[in-house]
């Protein structure tokens, strides 16, 4: 590793140590769960299904009734969804269909397809194995079982299982206070005039995107002037309404970045200059209660230091257990034969071929290529790739979420 630069490893152990989760957990209605992350293990107090029912449109039958030569039986009773049948008289069928509970006496459904009907009575065509088509009472969940692990970010299938159970209210914790501002003379927002020597602030639409995707209660302080006593005072305040505060530029050491002087003022700061492309310079701190990291200012260090950063930070700060992204082993169809002596993240999409190529620049200044890509190839340090080279990639799908 270059001298006086820190691993990305290292510094997200740094990071990590120093999260301070979340404590308070509210109750909040299972159908507006999704998307939270869930304070205490969920157990089901009921059997999943509670009843043996049938998995086919079709009929109950006893299967001692279909050993003669023709397997003719009366249809007794019709019992659709919802409804409970009476037991099964021997030498009947029961018309049942999907959900039903199977009645007493059955021991296989035969499939409608499998049966010709004739007036009152069915004809089976194919005689099903025992238990053909029914499902078990508790085959899926039984009472008392564990159906949702604390520290679990809530997906919509999640809260569809707590609800199969019964649970209409899930105990979660509050959503993490996020608080961002972004410095620059230069930056302007979009729909007004852009002068010469100017930029759109692109960093504060997708901060604020990635901020909401994870569920966070957002507070946007805007852009700060390029003075000290503006940028203290926005931290001052920043720091009393959030759980951690994320900065765009101004964390370098020339005339016009204040961010470092004003952390170092209203708190504490660890400036580091991290062995990865993009993203070198990164900022951590503490203002008052209030978790403090700087990000670089140009849109694409800004992105990826985000996803490698400040997402597991803030993942374990609301209190999730995981927070590694799950890599993928994937092929890469290009060559790099002069890799860059720090750990590179390259933006990378998948090919027709089943293989992943690179976005035509690397640029840190070049945001086309993240919203190009389909995630990042977490290329380690001095490592040349060949053609055809088993890589680590990171999809969007595993980043950002």
């Amino acid at each position: 590793m270059n001298k006086g630069l820190v691993s990305v490893d290292e510094a997200l152990e740094t990071l990590l140590a120093g999260v301070r989760p979340v404590s308070e957990v509210e109750q909040v209605p299972t159908m507006a769960a999704a998307n939270r992350v869930l304070a205490q293990a969920q157990t089901s107090t009921m059997d999943v299904p509670p009843m043996d029912n049938s998995a086919m449109d079709g009929y109950a039958v006893r299967l001692s009734d279909l050993n003669s030569v023709e397997k003719k039986l009366k249809v007794a009773q019709r019992i659709p969804a919802g409804s409970v049948g009476k037991p099964l008289e021997p030498g009947t069928a029961a018309r049942i269909f999907t959900g039903a509970p199977v009645p007493a006496g059955a021991d296989a459904i035969v499939m409608q397809e499998h049966c010709s009907v004739s007036g009152d009575f069915v004809l089976v065509n194919k005689v099903p194995g025992r238990g053909e088509w029914i499902r078990l009472t508790a085959s899926d969940i039984r009472k008392g079982g564990t159906v949702l692990v604390a520290g679990k970010r809530l997906l919509p299938q999640d809260i569809g299982l707590a609800a199969s159970v019964g649970i209409k209210a899930l105990p979660v914790f509050r959503k993490v206070r996020l608080g961002l501002f972004f410095t620059g003379d230069e930056l302007v927002m979009p729909g007004d005039p852009l002068p010469p020597g100017r930029i759109y602030n692109s960093n504060r639409f997708t901060l604020n995107g990635l901020a909401s995707a994870f569920g966070c209660e957002v507070r946007d302080y805007g852009i700060v002037p390029d003075k000290l006593d503006a940028t203290r005072e926005v931290l001052r305040r920043a720091a009393g309404d959030n759980d951690i505060i994320v900065t765009s530029g101004g964390v370098s050491v020339g005339d016009e970045d204040h961010v470092k002087p004003a952390v170092e003022a209203e708190g504490s700061l660890l400036m580091w200059k991290i062995a990865m492309k993009p993203g070198r310079p990164l900022a951590f701190g503490k203002v008052g209660r209030a978790s403090f990291i700087g990000l670089p200012g140009n849109p694409v260090s800004s992105f990826v230091t985000f996803l490698v950063f400040v997402r597991p930070f803030l993942l374990k700060t609301q209190g999730q257990t995981e927070t590694a992204p799950r890599a993928i082993d994937a092929r890469a169809d290009f060559d790099l034969l002069a890799p860059d002596a720090r750990r590179e993240f390259l933006r990378v999409k998948w090919n027709s071929h089943g293989g992943l190529e690179p976005y035509p620049t690397q640029d840190s200044a070049v945001l086309t290529s993240a919203a190009w890509a389909d995630g990042l190839l977490d290329n380690p340090a001095g490592h040349a790739i060949r053609h055809g080279d088993r890589v680590r990639f990171l999809p969007y799908s595993e980043l950002i979420k």
